[in-house]
């Protein structure tokens, strides 16, 4: 079988995640966690380019790798417009509109393909992007607001959760496509989605402001709120809650949930308290996508990083527990599911798609009249 050099990028909200795989088989990988005192030292998140390419550099030089000769570079895509799920080749137009956030999605995910742009322009190699944060494939009633031509976005981890939830069908001798699943990705950023038959029909939009807070994020607040408490103060810095400064970085003055845990663990009155509501949300929004898929929840699938710790998983199960079976899937399958999405390609099994550097969707009938 003819070998295949796979250099892997995955930027999130509180990390930027590296690995270097042979065909499915990983050789290096490593997890750099950025916390939140560092990140908001940088105005937008375009100016974290260059910070984290020197992440790459570090992590090149001190495991001893070359990527001369690489075969493609896989990345995490996020701020384009949004597509269908699949594997896609990152085009001029791919990496500008990712950087122009055309998806109104602000997450570091559009960090993505920026990396892998000037990661190739130094290596060679083809480049793609798998499952975007941007994946779109919305029922159309989860589109609509209270406020005309203004519509809800499919903002979510998309990579992980369709990996963890293909991992668990297989793991009990079905397919993607036959169960309906409550999929919930809990890390520094959480989503909370509803997958019927193979489909992410809903889905929060956390780095929007919509669910639960979460360790960077501010969460769902009443617009009311919002205007007591944020008015006047500048987009950018209102945008950053929404991602970076929210949540625990808000209460804490930092995004490492460890810390905070310690706290609780401690009997720290305050972070028990912010601590537990946090899950708390979590639980009302997978009762909210257990409403979407009226009550028919074959399975509800928690992973992330912040599974790690057990006490999440034992208040979701006393919440969660009488809904469906709950499967837990300790950090993400987000670095093997950009592997294996390059590796169809490269073996020919999947052909890559093109960006059309057009929306999925692009608004109802009515709204063209």
């Amino acid at each position: 079988m003819e070998k295949y050099r796979i250099f892997v990028i995955n930027p999130g909200s509180t990390s930027t995640k590296l690995a270097l795989y042979e065909n499915e088989e990983k050789q290096f990988e490593c997890d750099v966690f950025h916390d939140s005192t560092i990140l908001k030292t940088f105005p937008t998140l375009n100016d974290q380019v260059d910070y984290r390419m020197e992440v790459i550099f570090d992590f090149l030089r001190e495991n001893g790798i070359s990527l001369e000769g690489i075969d493609a570079i896989a990345a995490r895509g996020g701020g384009c417009y949004s597509v269908i799920a699949g594997t896609y080749e990152i085009s001029d137009l791919l990496v500008a509109d990712a950087r122009a956030n055309r998806a109104n999605l602000y997450h570091a995910s559009m960090l993505g393909v920026q990396l892998a742009k000037r990661v190739q322009e130094i290596y060679g190699g083809k480049m793609y992007m798998i499952d975007p944060t941007c994946t779109d494939e919305l029922q159309d009633l989860a589109r609509i607001t209270g406020v005309k031509g203004c519509y809800r976005h499919a903002a979510s981890h998309p990579l992980n959760l369709k990996a963890t939830s293909r991992k668990y069908a297989e793991s009990i001798g079905k397919k993607y496509s036959d169960l309906n699943l409550i999929a919930c990705h809990i890390d520094g950023g959480i989503s909370v989605t509803a997958h019927r038959k193979g489909m992410m029909i809903d889905a929060i939009d956390g780095a929007g402001g919509e669910g639960p807070f979460t360790p960077t994020r501010m969460g769902g607040m009443a617009v009311t709120d919002v205007l007591r408490f944020l008015y006047g103060k500048p987009a950018e810095e209102i945008r950053n809650l929404c991602s970076v400064t929210g949540g625990f970085s808000s209460w804490f003055g930092t995004s490492n949930s460890d810390y905070v845990h310690d706290l609780v663990e401690k009997g720290d009155e305050k972070a028990v308290m912010i601590w537990n509501a946090m899950i708390y949300r979590i639980a009302k929004s997978i009762g909210e996508m257990a409403m979407v898929l009226h009550g028919e929840v074959d399975a509800i699938i928690l992973t992330g990083g912040l599974m790690r710790f057990d006490d999440i998983r034992q208040q979701l199960e006393e919440y969660c527990g009488w809904l469906a079976p709950i499967a837990v899937y300790v950090g993400e399958c987000e670095m093997e599911a950009l592997a294996k999405g390059v590796l169809r390609v490269l073996r020919h099994e999947e052909e890559a798609k093109t960006y059309s550097g057009k929306p999925v969707w692009d608004g109802f009938a009515w709204d063209k009249d």
